[in-house]
């Protein structure tokens, strides 16, 4: 036996004495690291201030990650096509000027516009890299800048307020000490959750990052799949705008402005390799988790404001480190 298992390893496929597959410990670090980092992060930052596992501090890290996890949601589809969406704090910005320029007159209701404006700006992107066959980065970096053009043209840089009682009590309210936006993102997460796990489209697309040659010769509608992934960011995005317009009471020139970052570092953190083929929504959710309470945490512990992106910045670079699949990659340029 012990032999077969010594000739199997040679081979290239380790197996354990019990005859399954041996996991590497980089492989227990790579499905671990969400949960281990969070973990890590809770007991350094509450150390650092007594005040950072207070119930009011943890309600406002759910109410902040909110719309970050709205737009993550949609982001792990992406990433785990292989793809990669950099407008999505544009995308945010417009939605959230489209449901500040119609809540007055259409109160709760605002959120179809909003929503709708988001889908067509994922709609966008998505025919860029499915049949204009633009590279995803270069195609959401120039409707980035447009996007954001856009909400500056429109607002001149003045913020526009929103008053209807409506429209910010649905989204902004709060029901039995549970904050609306906190619900509406939990539920948008089991609704992403069950696409991933139990539908054709979630298989797809998870096939699509594993090996997109392969998926074209097994029949996937691959330029179908990717536009409509497009569009469910775009929509996700467009949420995250209403929920962000509806907790600051208008939409700024301003607002979503590096969201982006945060958004990819929730996903990538959480788990999901930028080479594609694997995500997780549980996983994404840990992600967000741990963006939220860095940046909390940070400003409860008197951190600089300046190092704060830097910081971002090592945890980005150090789960992309941990996660990327090198046997994808054959040249790394």
């Amino acid at each position: 036996m012990n032999k077969a298992i010594t000739a199997n390893a040679r081979g290239g496929t380790a197996l354990s004495r019990e005859g399954g597959p041996r996991v590497s410990w980089v492989e227990v670090l790579r499905r671990g690291f969400p949960l281990i980092f969070l973990v890590i992060l809770v007991a350094v930052f509450a150390i650092m201030s007594p005040r950072f596992l207070s119930l009011e501090n943890l309600s406002t890290v759910l109410e902040q990650g909110t719309v970050l996890l709205v737009a993550a949601l949609g982001m792990t589809f992406i990433i785990m096509a292989g793809s990669i969406d950099i407008s999505v704090g544009a995308i945010v910005a417009v939605s959230a000027l489209v449901a500040a320029l119609t809540a007055n007159k259409f109160g709760a209701l605002a959120i179809i516009p909003a929503v709708a404006v988001g889908a067509m700006c994922g709609c966008l992107n998505g025919l860029l890299l499915a049949v204009g066959k633009v590279p995803s980065f270069i195609a959401t970096m120039g409707t980035m800048v447009v996007y954001r053009g856009l909400v500056l043209y429109f607002t001149r840089g003045a913020p526009v307020s929103i008053d209807d009682d409506g429209f910010l009590d649905a989204y902004s309210g709060i029901t039995y000490g549970i904050p609306h936006a906190v619900m509406i993102g939990l539920a948008l997460a089991a609704v992403a959750w069950a696409i991933i796990n139990f539908t054709v489209f979630g298989r797809e697309v998870r096939a699509i990052g594993g090996g997109e040659r392969v998926s074209i010769l097994t029949g996937i509608p691959v330029t179908r799949i990717k536009i409509l992934m497009y569009v469910l960011l775009g929509a996700l995005c467009g949420m995250a705008g209403l929920l962000q317009g509806a907790r600051t009471m208008a939409a700024t020139s301003q607002l979503g402005l590096g969201l982006e970052l945060d958004v990819i570092a929730a996903v990538v953190v959480g788990g999901t390799p930028l080479t594609g083929g694997l995500g997780s929504i549980i996983n994404t959710m840990l992600g967000v988790l741990i963006i939220t309470l860095l940046s909390s945490g940070m400003n409860m512990g008197g951190v600089d404001p300046y190092l704060q992106n830097i910081i971002k910045g090592i945890v980005l670079i150090t789960a992309v480190f941990i996660n990327i699949d090198r046997k994808k990659i054959g040249i790394i340029k």
